[in-house]
């Protein structure tokens, strides 16, 4: 079964001077600003690469309790910050830095199961960029 979600983003007038809205299905997003200022400067609104960093780190989080899960263990907390880095027009990186609670589980299980979770989470799998994840067991 697949699973559909859809935004749109709308843009009027000139790269550098114009402005743009999006909007996503569930609502949550619902004519947001974004311009030129919030995405090069400290403009008020969002941009796509804060949109970016925010399904990746949701993603990567939902993926770690979920093989957290199928190996027995249940976190009381995972925080994840995730930081898109662009440079000249292009993604090359996201740096993802996790730090969890989770009772009774060996940092050895922790790292691995961490990493499958960098690997494999689907905004992993769609970045076609260097991934670096900084892991830490509280």
């Amino acid at each position: 079964m697949a699973i559909r979600r859809k935004a749109t983003a709308v843009w009027n007038g000139p790269g550098k001077t114009g402005k743009g809205t999006v909007s996503t299905q569930s609502g949550i997003l619902n004519k947001t600003q974004y311009s030129y200022m919030s995405r090069f400067e400290s403009g008020t609104g969002t941009n796509p690469e804060e949109l970016v960093a925010a399904a990746h780190a949701g993603c990567f989080s939902m993926k770690l309790a979920f093989n957290l899960q199928g190996a027995g263990f249940t976190a009381t907390e995972i925080n994840t910050e995730c930081e898109i880095v662009l440079e000249e027009g292009t993604i090359t990186a996201s740096n993802l830095t996790l730090v969890a609670s989770v009772p009774n589980i060996s940092k050895e299980k922790f790292d691995e199961l961490a990493k499958d979770a960098e690997q494999n989470c689907p905004i992993s799998k769609l970045l076609k960029t260097t991934i670096n994840l900084n892991a830490t067991l509280k």
